[in-house]
């Protein structure tokens, strides 16, 4: 131990010397912590940052993408040009004004393929009676007639991917405007054609407008 504190004037600078520089270590650590403590940019300068980034990560989320409209076609020339609709029903197709059509066009999934299956009413210009109605599939870009019906008056629709294609019932001496009723006929895609699911019959109510009101006793 004597050894290593020997030759007492020479040694005390440098015993001096190294206390001094452990004084500043300690001053320079003391500066450090207060500065991340109290400097205000440490931890802070990292939020911001992380905010933007989460922006940047929400912009760059997609949105939902669109329903897909479907392709329109031209509905007068599918007709006119499918030889599975009889020429009556085509002479019927012409302008009613102008160059408006009679006829009514509607898109939906009934036969399960890849794009929208097409359904055509061909109606009369006077009453708006239908025709016709067909359905058309689309196979190879081009459509295909996969259902018709021609017993006048008829109507076709989608109803929750089925074909419903209703037809009005007269009776004798009923006009154009009042049927006596209708039978409604749901048709489904099997197979590779519509096969009939049921159908329904429904009466029209008559209004007896020239039956007398019995009048209340006295």
């Amino acid at each position: 131990m004597r050894g290593l504190t020997g030759e007492g004037s020479a040694r005390t600078p440098g015993s001096i010397q190294a206390v001094s520089t452990a004084l500043a270590v300690l001053a320079a650590l003391a500066l450090l912590v207060s500065a991340c403590g109290a400097g205000g940019t440490g931890a802070r300068d990292e939020g911001p940052a992380h905010s933007d980034s989460m922006a940047g990560a929400a912009a760059a989320t997609p949105s939902a993408a669109p329903s897909k409209t479907p392709d329109t076609v031209d509905a007068v020339r599918l007709v006119k040009d499918d030889p599975e609709v009889s020429p009556e029903v085509k002479r019927e197709l012409k302008p009613c004004v102008a160059d408006e059509y009679p006829v009514d066009v509607s898109y939906g999934n009934l036969t399960g393929g890849s794009g929208d299956d097409v359904v055509v009413n061909v109606l009369t210009c006077g009453d708006a009676v239908g025709v016709g109605s067909y359905v058309y599939r689309e196979q190879d870009g081009s459509y295909k007639n996969v259902f018709k019906a021609e017993e006048t008056p008829v109507y076709a629709e989608i109803d929750r991917g089925d074909l419903v294609v209703t037809k009005q019932v007269y009776e004798k001496g009923d006009p154009v405007s009042s049927p006596s009723g209708e039978n409604v006929i749901t048709y489904r895609w099997t197979s590779g054609r519509f096969d009939e699911e049921y159908r329904t019959h429904n009466d029209y109510g008559k209004v007896g407008g020239d039956t007398p009101t019995p009048e209340p006793a006295s």
